[in-house]
C-alpha cells in the first residue's frame, strides 16, 4: 500500500556525514559516548567508508557507497522498505499512473528468492503463464539468490520489444523451467467489466491507480444502463494493491457511512481514520467479492471494509496478508525511500498483517486446495523474511467497453459467486 509525500524534510546522508564529526565531538565532550550512543555507530560507518576509499582495489565513488549503505539499511527493516535510485523512484511514480515498460509482475522476496506476488492481468508475464507464488530463480545469466528487489526490477524492466529470459520454479516441478518474455508497455487498466446475465454484473479491479474510483463509477453506470443491477461480483483476485486513497474511495462507493480503514504509525500524522461519505452510495444490492492468495494490500482494505460492514460476502481463498502502509519519500537528488510507516486496521479494529482476510466462504481455485499441505501453500506475507509480526491488539478504529475474455478453464469461484447471487434473490422473494 503506497502513499505519496510531496514535500519531505529529509536531508541526504551525505549531509549528515558532513556534520558527523562535530556531533560526535559534542557527545564525547558531554560524556554521552557509549554503547547506547548512535553516533558511535555512525563513527564506525565513517571509518569503514574511509577504509574502502583508501584501500579498496579500485576507486569507488562516494555516492555509490552511500547509496549502497542506505539500501542495505532499509532492506534490513522489512520486505517492503527499500531505497530507490532517481531512475527507480521516477518509475515507481509512473507505475501508479498506469503505464511503464516491462513484463508486468509484482514481486517480493522470500528466503532470498524472488517470488511473484501476482502477475498483472493482460501483461506479457500474465500471458506467458506466470503465476502467484512462482519463484524466479534466474534472470538472464544472473541467479537471484540474495538479489535485491531493486536489482531484480532493473533486470526485468526494459524497452518494449526486447526479450528477457527468466527461470521459474513452481510447486510440483522437479526443476526450474525457462520462460522467454517479450517486454511491452504495461498500460494496466484498473477496471474491466461485463454483464454475466441481465441484472448481474461483474467488475474486475486489477490494481488501485489514480483514477480507479472514477473508472469504477463509469463501469457501474454502463452496467446499470444495460440492466438495473440485482447483484454484483467484484473480482480482486491477484490484485497486488496500489494507492491507499483509491482503496478508500472504492469502498466508499458501496458504503453509506462508517469507518473504512484506520492506519496507525509512530507519529501523529501517521495515525488516521478514513470514513465513508453518505453522498453517491450505490443501491444496496448483494455483492460477492472474489479474493485469493494474490489479493494484497489495497485489495485487502476493500475486502475488509465490505466484510466488516456486512456489505459483501467474501469468497475464495485467504488473502496475502500485507497490512502495512508504505510511504514514498523523495530525496533531494531525485532518489527516494519507500518506507513502511504504518499498519492498517479494518473497521472492526483488526490488523491483517501476516494474517490476511479470511473469506466468508472458502472456495478453491482450479488446481488449488482450500487447505493445501503446508509445503505447498502459496506465498503470503507471513512467509517473507523480516515481515512485521501480526498485532494482536485491536485498535479503533458502451459497446466500446473493455470486454473481458472468456477463460479457457472453468472459473469455479466465479461460478459459485453467480450461484450465490441468484440464490440471494430467491431467498429474498421467499422471505416476503
Amino acid at each position: 500500500m503506497l502513499k505519496f509525500i510531496k514535500k519531505a524534510k529529509l536531508v541526504l546522508l551525505i549531509t549528515a556525514l558532513s556534520i558527523f564529526s562535530v556531533s560526535v565531538a559534542l557527545y564525547m565532550k558531554d560524556g554521552i559516548a557509549g554503547p547506547e550512543n548512535p553516533y558511535e555507530d555512525l563513527k564506525r560507518f565513517s571509518e569503514v567508508m574511509t577504509l574502502i576509499q583508501k584501500n579498496y582495489v579500485e576507486p569507488v565513488d562516494t555516492k555509490t557507497l552511500l547509496y549502497g549503505a542506505i539500501k542495505g539499511m532499509l532492506e534490513s527493516l522489512d520486505p517492503h522498505s527499500t531505497f530507490l535510485t532517481p531512475e527507480m523512484f521516477k518509475e515507481m511514480q509512473t507505475e501508479t499512473k498506469g503505464s511503464f515498460e516491462g513484463i508486468g509482475i509484482e514481486i517480493t522476496i522470500k528466503d532470498g528468492i524472488l517470488t511473484v506476488v501476482a502477475p498483472i492481468e493482460d501483461t506479457p508475464a500474465f500471458k506467458a503463464g506466470i503465476r502467484s507464488g512462482d519463484q524466479i530463480v534466474r534472470i538472464g545469466e544472473e541467479h537471484t539468490k540474495n538479489m535485491s528487489l531493486h536489482d531484480a526490477v532493473k533486470r526485468l524492466r526494459g524497452s518494449k520489444g526486447t526479450e528477457v529470459r527468466v527461470w521459474i520454479m513452481r510447486k510440483g516441478w522437479s526443476e526450474p523451467r525457462e520462460f522467454i518474455i517479450v517486454r511491452d508497455v504495461i498500460k494496466t487498466k484498473s477496471i474491466k467489466w461485463k454483464i454475466i446475465e441481465p441484472g448481474y454484473g461483474y467488475i474486475r479491479i486489477t490494481q488501485f491507480q489514480e483514477r480507479t474510483d472514477e473508472d469504477l463509477k463509469n463501469a457501474l453506470i454502463q452496467l446499470n444502463k444495460k440492466s438495473p443491477l440485482k447483484g454484483l461480483i467484484i473480482d480482486i483476485r491477484n490484485n497486488p494493491g496500489g494507492l491507499l486513497d483509491q482503496a478508500v474511495k472504492v469502498a466508499d462507493v458501496f458504503l453509506e457511512d462508517g469507518l473504512i480503514v484506520s492506519i496507525r504509525g509512530r507519529n501523529s500524522d501517521q495515525k488516521k481514520d478514513f470514513y465513508a461519505k453518505k453522498d453517491g452510495m450505490e443501491p444496496h444490492y448483494p455483492i460477492v467479492v472474489l479474493v485469493n492468495n494474490g489479493s494484497a494490500s489495497a485489495s485487502e482494505i476493500l475486502a475488509g471494509a465490505l466484510q466488516d460492514h456486512h456489505r459483501a460476502l467474501i469468497l475464495g481463498l485467504e488473502t496475502f496478508g500485507k497490512g502495512s502502509v508504505q510511504t514514498l519519500i523523495p530525496l533531494e537528488d531525485g532518489s527516494g525511500v519507500k518506507l513502511t510507516t504504518a499498519i492498517y486496521y479494518t473497521p472492526s479494529g483488526k490488523s491483517i498483517q501476516a494474517k490476511g482476510i479470511i473469506p466468508d466462504i472458502k472456495v478453491p481455485e482450479e488446481g488449488i486446495s482450500v487447505h493445501p499441505p503446508k509445503k505447498q501453500r502459496p506465498i503470503r506475507e507471513e512467509n517473507l523474511e523480516r515481515h512485521l509480526k501480526p498485532d494482536s491488539e485491536e485498535k479503533p478504529g458502451e459497446e466500446g467497453r473493455q470486454a473481458m475474455e472468456e477463460a479457457e478453464k472453468p472459473d469455479i469461484q466465479l461460478e459459485r459467486a453467480v450461484e450465490i447471487l441468484k440464490s440471494w434473490e430467491v431467498f429474498k422473494k421467499l422471505a416476503m
